[in-house]
């Protein structure tokens, strides 16, 4: 489990440092690497899947 929590944490921050930068330059950093087609699709899917199982991982860290 601790490899799928590194992936989580990777993905979390890619989708941070990109949501940064096109915010800051207008510069989208998966584009850059992969180009458009179906792959950024699917690593901007896997990141929003990263983000829902941090956002119950935590919720259930609390109870």
């Amino acid at each position: 489990m601790k490899k799928f929590e590194m992936v989580v944490f990777f993905l979390l921050c890619l989708g941070g440092l990109n949501w940064g930068l096109i915010g800051l330059f207008d510069f989208n950093l998966v584009n850059f690497i992969v180009g458009e087609s179906w792959v950024d699709r699917v690593i901007y899917f896997f990141i929003g899947v990263a983000a829902v199982k941090a956002i119950f991982s935590k919720k259930s860290r609390k109870k």
